[in-house]
């Protein structure tokens, strides 16, 4: 599938494994990766007074050399800046040497108004900070407010995090990437340093890429829609799956009701909201389709999962943090059964935060019921405070650990939320919108995630896709959006997933 995305690691060992396997060399493969961003440069900026190509001693600025010559043939002013030499006897090498324009040190680097650059100095796999020499370019192409295209990604951004490196970094309009896109071009800030993506075909074909076997995807419907429940034409309501949403208490019993909602627009069959005796009076108020259970204690719960046997369970909205929901929390997962998800959110995630360790042994037990969590970024370093503190981590390689860690699926919330499995497979999601930063909305994703794990998805990917499903309906309603519109916003997107 094309939605791979490649550590900067795994695109060196794709281009390994493509030069070793034919029909395509190393500088072969340099020279399509120049000439597809020279075609954009002419494509997009055909009016351009002149072009400055920056170019670096790698293979980054070996694709540049291979920008300068192209550009230059078709008659374009081109400038070379370099920073650098590439070493004797590489591609780039190569490609600087076939280059008839004749680099300066990119110390004397000036652009002007109507000129485009093209940053080729250093791609996903940078590891230090820019040379002052590359920030000072940075700076001029900021005052001179020129266009950038970044080759592979704007230098200065880490391939591997989305974050800069140093201080500075390019700001692109476009990003030309190779083959696939790098967890960079959409963890932040790194997205918002790229302008728009595009991804060129090189040659590195889809055999080479099951080959390298990433486990990272960028999330949309590519990736689950095969597993997204579609209804029968001899289902019930049961058949559906049923999804029972825990209830706080007086003051709090509205996240419950927009999770419940949620889930059952998503498409399952029964809801019951699950209430405390002195609350069942204002659910019932707003409840009409949506069924209402009195339970006050542990073993009113477990009576609801004997004898309506529901499918999955929201912990957390609304509920109220301490001692109470930690203990009904462990029993779900200890006695439900391993056909049972717990989808635990908000306060079920914060009520762990002195004994975490009691709900991950909880979830890794045999027979346990499968664990979802969906902290945002203060939940996340509540329940997992060292992975969090950890700088050296991107936020995929923080959800990673705190899956394995979990043994649970993590939506680790945000404009980039990542969704990452015990087993080690994750996706990055790149249709968020600020549009959901209002109060429910977490509570409205958790339904939905409750409804596609009792229609029968699989844990990953019915998280996958209620991100996907909840960031979608929010960017079709547009401004002016509560988290009560939400599960109505959510028919179109449904709409379309079923055909």
């Amino acid at each position: 599938m094309s939605n791979e995305i490649l550590t900067p690691h795994e695109m060196a060992e794709a281009d390994r494994l493509a030069i070793a396997a034919g029909p395509f060399s190393g500088i072969q493969l340099m020279c399509n990766a120049g000439a597809a961003v020279a075609a954009e440069v002419l494509r997009r900026w055909p009016a351009a007074i002149r072009a400055h190509v920056l170019c670096g001693p790698g293979n980054n600025g070996g694709d540049g050399y291979v920008v300068a010559r192209l550009l230059a043939d078709v008659g374009v002013r081109v400038t070379v800046w370099a920073e650098g030499r590439p070493k004797a006897g590489s591609d780039a090498a190569q490609a600087a040497a076939e280059c008839p324009i004749e680099a300066q040190p990119i110390s004397g680097f000036h652009p002007e108004g109507g000129d485009i650059v093209v940053d080729a100095l250093y791609g996903a796999g940078l590891s230090k900070p820019l040379s002052p020499s590359a920030v000072a370019a940075i700076v001029k192409c900021r005052k001179a407010k020129i266009p950038v295209v970044a080759v592979d990604l704007p230098s200065g951004i880490s391939g591997e995090t989305g974050h800069p490196v140093g201080d500075e970094a390019f700001r692109a309009a476009l990003t030309v990437t190779f083959v696939r896109k790098k967890p960079g071009h959409l963890l932040l800030p790194g997205r918002e340093a790229c302008g728009e993506i595009l991804v060129a075909d090189i040659g590195i074909g889809a055999e080479i890429i099951a080959a390298v076997g990433p486990k990272c995807f960028e999330n949309g419907p590519v990736l689950w829609q095969s597993r997204y429940p579609m209804p029968a034409a001899d289902t019930h309501k049961y058949r559906r799956g049923h999804v029972g949403v825990f209830s706080g208490g007086p003051s709090s019993t509205g996240a419950a009701r927009l999770a419940a909602f949620a889930a059952a627009r998503a498409g399952v069959g029964a809801v019951t909201v699950l209430s405390p005796g002195n609350t069942l009076a204002t659910n019932a108020a707003h409840l009409t389709s949506i069924m209402l259970r009195r339970v006050d204690d542990i073993d009113a719960a477990r009576a609801f999962i004997s004898d309506r046997k529901p499918s999955a369970l929201v912990l957390g909205p609304g509920f109220g943090v301490g001692e109470p929901l930690r203990e009904l929390a462990l029993v779900v997962l200890e006695t439900a059964g391993a056909e049972v998800s717990l989808v635990l959110d908000a306060d079920g995630i914060t009520s762990f935060h002195d004994a975490p360790a009691s709900l991950f042994i909880a979830a890794g037990a045999k027979g346990a019921a499968g664990l979802v969590l969906t902290p945002h970024e203060g939940e996340f370093g509540r329940l997992f405070p060292d992975i969090a503190r950890d700088a050296a981590l991107s936020k995929l390689e923080k959800a990673r650990k705190a899956a394995a860690r979990s043994h649970g699926v993590v939506i680790y919330k945000g404009p980039d939320t990542v969704i990452a499995s015990p087993d080690g497979r994750a996706a990055i999601n790149a249709n968020g919108t600020p549009l959901l930063a209002t109060a429910g909305s977490g509570d409205v994703l958790s339904g939905i995630v409750a409804a596609l794990l009792a229609q029968g998805m699989p844990a990953f990917e019915a998280a996958c896709a209620a991100v996907w499903m909840h960031a979608e309906a929010a960017r079709r309603f547009g401004p002016g959006l509560i988290a009560e519109d939400l599960p109505l916003a959510l028919c179109p997107v449904l709409r379309e997933l079923l055909g």
